[in-house]
């Protein structure tokens, strides 16, 4: 399995279980994680949800495998395709549960989302970041409101354009994260963040997060079902295919290929 699932103490521990390929993600893996946040937020034994990851990194992105599929995606499958993990982030981002996650290693592209939608993030310092997505012709589009919200506009704009690498002590500074520690202290940060919210009342947590949604003006249909075409049409675009095609072979992407002069 891609995912390993546990419960302990009444928090659901969602582990990417892939470290062959830095447990980058693929359909079936978003699917998973879909499932496993929307039943641990509907489960009454469960108080929190923890996502961490094995092996040396946290999460890499797309797997290569996947991006291969894609780049023989028609439109409306690539549409279905950024459906499915924009579902994933709100779920994770609407969840009545509180959502933490333990980051060490890598968390690149997608994966920077699936932090930016959790509640609560520790990270190790040498953990690193990055919105890579136009480096292979493509944008962030379904992960951009939680990282927006979360970084801000001034400095998301930076960060999807260079799609620059930056460490854990930045990613503190613009938000993305709560907390840095050192590896031997991580275990230790998760166990108090989640001792204090097992103290809480459930029903107070779930009030709380849809507050602060309503206050913050939370995401509609329009803007996810926006960023899903948006990134359907940027796949399908010459720039989108050339430079997955060039990442896949290893080889510097020629841009404006294919495009009307």
């Amino acid at each position: 399995m891609s995912l390993q699932i546990a419960t302990e103490d009444g928090v659901r521990i969602l582990t990417l279980d892939r470290p062959e390929v830095h447990n980058a993600f693929d359909d079936a893996l978003i699917a998973a994680l879909t499932a496993a946040y929307d039943a641990a937020g509907r489960d009454p034994a469960v108080a929190a949800i923890l996502l961490r990851a094995n092996g040396k990194s946290f999460c890499a992105g797309a797997d290569l495998n996947w991006m291969k599929r894609m780049a023989a995606y028609s439109r409306a499958e690539n549409l279905a395709d950024a459906q499915a993990l924009a579902r994933l982030m709100r779920t994770i981002d609407t969840c009545p549960k509180p959502t933490l996650a333990r980051v060490h290693g890598s968390a690149f592209a997608g994966a920077t989302g699936l932090i930016a939608a959790s509640d609560i993030v520790v990270a190790v310092p040498e953990a690193e970041f990055a919105v890579t997505e136009v480096r292979i012709g493509l944008m962030a589009a379904v992960i951009s409101p939680y990282l927006v919200r979360a970084m801000g506009a001034r400095q998301a704009r930076r960060y999807f354009l260079t799609a620059e690498r930056f460490p854990a002590a930045t990613a503190l500074a613009l938000g993305l994260v709560h907390e840095v520690v050192p590896a031997e202290a991580l275990d230790e940060a998760i166990a108090r963040h989640l001792k204090a919210l097992k103290a809480a009342s459930p029903a107070a947590l779930a009030a709380s997060k849809a507050l602060v949604a309503a206050v913050d003006r939370p995401l509609d249909d329009q803007v996810i079902a926006d960023t899903a075409e948006r990134i359907a049409d940027q796949r399908a675009s010459a720039d989108g295919k050339e430079g997955v095609t060039a990442f896949l072979e290893k080889r510097k992407p020629i841009w404006g290929k294919g495009e009307p002069s």
